[in-house]
């Protein structure tokens, strides 16, 4: 895919699970979706790209925020679909149950925070660039978002254009939100997978203007 030649139409986030997210999500999932190494590998990114002292949004958060146990975070605030997954969040200060994908306009006021993460869920947003536009609202200028994933997903819920793509396709795709938006620098990319034997990790990030 050319960087930034690839025009979005709504087939592009067609699922083959149209029903209402929250159907999906009413059950709580306590199960990691990688394995330790690459979980490792992106608790390391975030120890030296996260600033210490900062205002952490965990979007599209679970059980885990795979941040360092001894980050010193000021705050780490989780927006997700299960109220109970997050509540078992032993990093998070506070939580909110929100479906981006109804409602794609974060409950946040402007330049709340210095980090955004997203792990291992941006293949799951229908409305990204939206998404993308309010989290450039929400992050302070200069503040960083990261966007991890792997190869896995439940595919029942990621759009089609993910499922179309490979692993640089992703790589790809992601840069394309940050750059669409219009409310980030550049985008960076990097390929944290630990090896052959375990799962692949990768990280697209993008500092907020």
């Amino acid at each position: 895919m050319a960087e930034g030649a690839l025009q979005f139409l709504p087939e592009h986030f067609a699922r083959s699970d149209g029903a209402a997210d929250t159907e999906f999500y009413a059950s709580e999932r306590m199960v990691h979706h990688l394995d330790e190494p690459a979980r490792s590998a992106l608790t390391a990114f975030y120890r030296r790209t996260v600033p210490e002292d900062a205002r952490v949004l965990d979007l599209m958060s679970s059980w885990v925020s795979h941040l360092p146990e001894d980050h010193g975070c000021q705050d780490v605030t989780g927006l997700g679909m299960n109220a109970a997954e997050l509540s078992a969040n032993s990093q998070l200060t506070a939580h909110v149950v929100h479906d981006l994908n109804a409602k794609p306009v974060l409950p946040f006021d402007d330049q709340s925070f210095d980090a955004c993460l997203i792990a291992l869920s941006v293949q799951y947003l229908t409305r990204p660039l939206d998404v993308f536009g309010d989290i450039s609202r929400v992050l302070r200028p200069e503040g960083v978002c990261i966007v991890s994933f792997s190869n896995r997903c439940f595919p029942t819920k990621a759009v089609a254009v993910w499922r179309a793509l490979d692993d640089p396709g992703h790589i790809g795709l992601v840069a394309t939100y940050f750059r669409q938006t219009n409310g980030f620098d550049e985008p960076f990319y990097e390929d944290l997978s630990p090896g052959e034997r375990s799962d692949p990790i990768f990280v697209v990030w993008a500092k907020a203007l």
